[in-house]
């Protein structure tokens, strides 16, 4: 379980164009929170290569706006797509025929990216120049493979490095301040509890339910039939159909990766992006998640997202620390 942090990094209102909408074979929508933890990796090392002793610990993320590029103008919804290159190999040069599209999902996201952060540079008198490297380095990024673009808001709070108070009865309120200085916006917070609950709901129904059915059960909209009898009129039963789904904007997400197979040696496998590490073959894992104000928090830990490898049983996923019996 992830401590109570002592410093949190806050990038605020981050606008990002064409960023990956396809966050895993049976999901659409938000980026993965994988790509944010890639992203902390990443900041972390071209930070160390500066010299800058900075260690982050784990990101949470608050989604301000969220844009899809999807064609409105039928059902079910298409990405809007793109043909570039017009001719992709010389066959298609001869035949002169346009190279097939490629279906790629893209995005446009406003957000606000906190990383749980320790070192040196915390406490630095000049963290304000640490600031501005990270907010310059953040510029030259890829956020889920999107561009980030530059602010069109002369009045954004810039990049700051916030202290934690260490006086437990000064947290409360501290937190509270600064939690709805996120609004208006959502986090996205880890469920892995409801999907366990609501699988114990089916198998008390079905006892052949699987796991698999209470996410997709969860991921849905359901319709129930009810029948309302004609007391004494002699008429055919009222049929209506009500949706059923729990209450809480809930949906389904990657939480990381499940292994295939064994471990391969470094270079042993063709066309391996690193031939200097272990390679080996895993698949989605998934789980649901909800999306929630952040002032309905009582700590910015609970919207904080953390690795959590077990490379023995094959699993390299992510954690959340949200408790939802927190707030009333």
């Amino acid at each position: 379980m992830l401590e109570e942090p002592n410093y949190l990094l806050e990038i605020p209102r981050l606008r990002v164009q064409n960023a990956n909408a396809i966050s895993s074979p049976l999901t659409w929508g938000f980026p993965a929170m994988t790509a944010f933890v890639g992203l902390m990796h990443t900041l972390e090392r071209k930070l160390a290569d500066r010299d800058v002793a900075i260690l982050f610990d784990s990101v949470g993320v608050i989604c301000h706006r969220h844009e899809p590029q999807i064609s409105t103008a039928t059902f079910p919804r298409t990405f809007r797509l793109t043909r570039n290159p017009i001719f992709q190999s010389k066959r298609d040069v001869q035949s002169n025929r346009p190279a097939a599209i490629v279906e790629e999902g893209r995005t446009h996201l406003e957000i606000t990216l906190v990383f749980s952060v320790r070192g040196d540079a915390c406490q630095s008198p000049e963290n304000e120049q640490v600031t501005r490297q990270i907010e310059e380095l953040v510029h030259t990024l890829r956020i889920a493979g999107g561009t980030v673009q530059p602010t069109r808001n002369p009045r954004r709070r810039i990049t700051r490095i916030i202290p934690v108070t260490e006086d437990a009865e000064a947290r409360p309120k501290e937190y509270r301040k600064l939690l709805r200085q996120w609004l208006p916006g959502f986090a996205l917070v880890a469920r892995d509890d409801l999907l366990q609950s609501h699988w114990k709901m089916l198998r008390e129904k079905n006892g052949d339910s699987t796991l698999l059915d209470a996410w997709l059960d969860l991921s849905r909209l359901n319709m129930e039939c009810h029948l309302e009898e004609s007391a004494g009129t002699g008429k055919e039963p009222t049929v209506h159909w009500e949706p059923r789904r729990p209450a809480g904007w809930l949906v389904p997400i990657p939480v990381g990766y499940g292994a295939l197979g064994p471990l391969h040696d470094p270079g042993t496998v063709a066309a391996a992006r690193d031939a200097e590490t272990p390679f080996r073959f895993v698949e989605s894992l998934y789980s649901i998640g909800q999306w929630i104000g952040p002032h309905r928090l009582t700590s910015p830990k609970q919207l904080l997202w953390y690795p959590e490898s077990d490379p023995d049983n094959g699993r390299y996923r992510l954690r959340n620390d949200y408790e939802p019996n927190v707030y009333a």
